[in-house]
């Protein structure tokens, strides 16, 4: 079983009509979610829209997150200053949070050595465990394999990769190289399937927010080695894949929209994020009935 849930929702971030934060939705979704069927929370990532929330705010939301649900939840608490995330997960790990997502460094485009010390230095903050997540085509770097393999050989709470990098071969080489324990989980949920041919454990997703149901299914069928029936499944989320971020709705808005289709606490996303086109509600609706559908 996967430390942090097979399934698992970088979730939204509930804001109210003037954009302030939705503590009471917060919890309310994220125990929605768990009732969906999702194993385990991400709370303020770039889903989360981390860039936009203050130090108390993500802090609020931690704590209030971990306290409403049963399943695990992981701070993502750090940025491109190693000192700052350092200082916020050390106090994240005092809220109630299962463990931690260390972001690669974004935009200051560290080397390789920099991006390592960064990692060990966030590591060394928490006895929480540690997932890496590598997503150079948005911080502009990729964590090497080889630094990888050596984070994980070498520092102990380092158990995991959230792995948005495109590339299986890659990560293959990763899932190889890394000792016993260390997991390997998708951060694209369009590669889920191709992942967890080369060993991953589970998905850090967007579109679990409305498909948990269905990854679950999924998982199930992979792991009794019923491949055609993953194969299907995943035919089925390619919809739902494609609408969750894109260049003119970029993610989470049409997450948010899902979900205020679906009567849950969303609210709109804070500047920049808020530019919604016109479409965006009307093709959420779209998406859950072919999706719900398809289900048969």
């Amino acid at each position: 079983m996967a430390r942090f849930g097979r399934v698992v929702t970088a979730m939204v971030t509930p804001f109210d009509d003037e954009l302030g934060l939705d503590v009471d939705g917060a919890a309310a979704l994220a125990r929605w979610l768990q009732e969906q069927g999702n194993e385990g929370l991400v709370v303020a990532g770039t889903t989360g829209e981390s860039p936009t929330l203050t130090d108390d705010e993500k802090l609020t939301l931690w704590e209030a997150v971990a306290g409403a649900v049963t399943i695990p939840v992981v701070a993502g608490s750090t940025g491109a200053d190693t000192a700052h995330s350092v200082h916020l997960t050390a106090e994240a790990s005092k809220r109630g949070v299962a463990g931690i997502l260390a972001l690669c460094p974004y935009y200051n485009r560290p080397s390789q050595a920099g991006i390592e010390a960064h990692l060990r230095a966030v590591a060394a903050a928490t006895t929480l465990p540690v997932i890496v997540y590598d997503i150079p085509i948005r911080t502009g770097r990729k964590v090497s394999s080889e630094v990888l393999v050596r984070l994980a050989a070498e520092v102990p709470n380092i158990l995991g990769l959230k792995d948005a990098a495109g590339n299986p071969a890659a990560t293959a080489t990763v899932v190889a190289a890394a000792p016993d324990g260390f997991e390997v989980y998708s951060g694209d949920d369009a590669m889920t399937l191709p992942l967890l041919a080369i060993g991953a454990v589970g998905l850090v997703g967007v579109a679990t927010h409305w498909v948990a149901p269905d990854a679950v299914e999924m998982f199930d069928a992979w792991e009794r080695g019923d491949v055609a029936t993953a194969i299907g499944v995943n035919s089925r989320l390619l919809e739902s894949w494609q609408f969750e971020t894109g260049d003119e709705s970029p993610n989470p808005a049409p997450t948010k929209a899902m979900l205020r289709h679906l009567g849950q606490p969303a609210g709109g996303c804070r500047p920049p994020m808020d530019a919604d086109p016109v479409w965006l509600d009307s093709r959420a609706a779209d998406v859950y009935k072919a999706l719900v559908d398809a289900r048969g």
